[in-house]
This record gives C-alpha cells, sequence and structure tokens, in this order.
C-alpha cells in the first residue's frame, strides 16, 4: 500500500514518485519541471545534512540537492 508524504519526510535511502509539486513553489517548480522532474517521476533520497537541511536527491542520472522547504513543495507517492 503506497502513502503520500512530503519530500521533506523521507529518510536517506526512500525513493518514491512525485505526484505534485505545490504551484506555491515558483522557480522550485519550474526548475524541476525543466530538469523532467514532472509526476510520475522516481526520486532517492540520497543524503540529508546533518540538520536535514539540505536535500540531496537522484533524478533520473543526476543528483540536486534542495532546500527543506522546497523538498516541502513536493508530495511523493512511497511504496
Amino acid at each position: 500500500m503506497s502513502q503520500i508524504k512530503k519530500l521533506s519526510e523521507l529518510k536517506i535511502g526512500d525513493t518514491g514518485k512525485v505526484k505534485n509539486i505545490s504551484s506555491q513553489a515558483g522557480l522550485l517548480k519550474k526548475r524541476l519541471l525543466d530538469m523532467g522532474c514532472v509526476a510520475g517521476t522516481v526520486l532517492v533520497v540520497k543524503k540529508l545534512a546533518p540538520l536535514g537541511d539540505p536535500i540531496e536527491i537522484a533524478v533520473k542520472n543526476y543528483s540536486l540537492t534542495i532546500r527543506k522547504n522546497e523538498a516541502d513543495c513536493i508530495e511523493m507517492e512511497v511504496q
């Protein structure tokens, strides 16, 4: 059974599909869309800073580092 969580709630090694990117994300949404990160894209959490900010994620064949407040805008479907 899958759950819907925010990307910021995932732990290292967790994998999920992008369900929705909040329209309030503004530039983040554009940046993610430009990199092909759309609904259905699989993301993997690779690293978390000691205080949980920033978060490094694997998207397709590259790594992306985003802030925790940006990760709060991304809803994930986690298995």
